[in-house]
């Protein structure tokens, strides 16, 4: 099977639609870069103008993901700053995308992921055991290792 041959310009807006569709970082465009053989200018080029015209924002990219990622997955600043640092996103960045976490929905949300996950463990005997899974399962889903030990303390 042949495969389409695209102009940069084509490709150009392939591109700008797949950003617009949803908010991409850099390295994400870079990755979908591979799908076309393209001389490096001309990927400085497209990327250039993707930049230029807004379709890639960094800093908006990653606000929304630290907004969607905690609000939706209830995921804790460990795991979403590993993701972000995973898309190449500078560390700058990443202090100022965490500032959209409301400090008190944080707790909030660690409070009742603790609650639920003690619930679900309600059959099992051994107080250790059960603290351990707790632990685990809050440290995967990206919450501060201190955090989690003043909920498990006072209980």
């Amino acid at each position: 099977m042949l495969k389409e041959v695209l102009t940069v310009d084509e490709i150009r807006e392939k591109l700008a639609k797949y950003c617009v569709y949803q908010d991409r970082c850099q390295w994400e465009v870079e990755q979908k870069f591979n799908e076309f053989n393209l001389i490096p200018e001309a990927k400085d080029q497209i990327m250039i103008y993707l930049i230029q015209n807004d379709f890639v924002n960094e800093e908006r990219f990653a606000k929304n993901f630290v907004r969607s990622k905690f609000n939706q997955k209830k995921w804790g600043v460990n795991k979403i700053s590993m993701e972000l640092k995973k898309r190449k996103i500078p560390v700058n960045l990443i202090r100022i995308a965490m500032e959209e976490i409301d400090k008190e929905s944080y707790m909030s949300t660690l409070n009742q992921l603790y609650n639920t996950k003690k619930y679900s463990l309600k059959h099992e005997r051994d107080s250790l055991k059960k603290k351990g899974k707790i632990r685990r399962y809050l440290l995967q889903k990206g919450y501060e290792s201190e955090l989690i030990y003043e909920l498990l303390r006072f209980d």
